[in-house]
């Protein structure tokens, strides 16, 4: 990430300068999205930092949750620039200024391979790392839009006209909005304690029961504290006379081999005699 960050922070200072030069929106627009990028893997790399610190006291799960909320604040800061561009892109339709396309597109080829560059190192990290995640997505979404600016630009060099640059513009918003989805959906379901997406919470429960001396589970609550750290917690019934320990060691590795789950906490108890929960209607006596 901090490669990526230097690359993006380079890229920004060249659009922006080369945006205002030039007159192009979609330039500009490539430039707040990269705004957003330097942002975002700032914030992504605090978070990050604050992840490692070790649990203490009140927070006994530490700060490990500072990514999660790092890649949701990424995903509405995305929202907020694609309304912003889109807003002026509606605004030049009317009298679209006239710009340098020979400018245009030479920093729509520089943004590209920037964006390339900055996109393939993002993706040789851990992917199931949101906080990760979300800043790939945020540079693979400026290198789809640098091939819209340099669309922008050939088209205008061509003799096109100079409408494509808010219509660039426009696409480029879209596609900005349509990046945020994850990182807005993914955090949400993180705080509010859903189970990872890709387990399933029935069939786990059906794989405690198949344990052999197992009765029941209940209260089985599965959730994720954040990415790649799953937890359960239930309570599960076992025969009378059954190893209990035994049990809760052999569905902790169960728990683990089939569904990735190392965090767990499991409370036994033991099936009840049947004598004691024995309830008789019996009618009311009468004088």
């Amino acid at each position: 990430m901090w490669v990526a960050l230097a690359i993006n922070a380079a890229m920004l200072v060249a659009e922006a300068v080369g945006g205002v030069l030039t007159g192009s929106l979609a330039v500009l627009a490539d430039a707040g999205h990269l705004l957003s990028d330097v942002g975002s893997i700032a914030l992504a790399l605090f978070a990050a930092r604050l992840a490692s610190m070790p649990a203490a006291g009140r927070r006994t799960f530490g700060y490990q949750r500072s990514e999660v909320l790092a890649a949701l604040v990424n995903g509405l800061l995305l929202v907020a620039v694609s309304v912003v561009i889109a807003v002026e892109a509606i605004g030049r339709f009317s009298d679209p200024p006239s710009i340098e396309a020979g400018g245009v597109l030479a920093l729509g080829l520089f943004g590209l391979a920037g964006n390339a560059a900055a996109t393939w190192v993002l993706a040789r990290g851990q992917r199931e790392d949101i906080n990760l995640e979300g800043a790939l997505r945020h540079s693979a979404a400026d290198a789809l839009g640098s091939i819209g600016v340099v669309v922008a630009g050939a088209f205008v060099l061509a003799g096109g006209s100079d409408v494509i640059d808010p219509i660039v513009s426009l696409l480029i918003a879209a596609l900005v909005l349509a990046s945020s989805w994850r990182l807005i959906k993914e955090p949400f379901d993180v705080l509010m304690e859903a189970a990872p997406a890709d387990l399933d919470v029935e069939g786990m429960g059906q794989a405690i029961c198949l344990e052999e001396g197992v009765r029941s589970v209940h209260d089985l609550h599965v959730w994720t504290v954040t990415s790649g750290f799953g937890a359960v917690a239930a309570h599960v019934v076992v025969a009378q006379g059954a190893d209990r320990d035994l049990i809760r060691r052999r569905l902790e590795l169960t728990l683990n081999e089939r569904f990735g789950i190392e965090h767990t906490t499991l409370q036994m108890e033991e099936e009840a005699d049947q004598r004691l929960l024995r309830v008789e209607n019996a009618p009311s006596s009468t004088v």
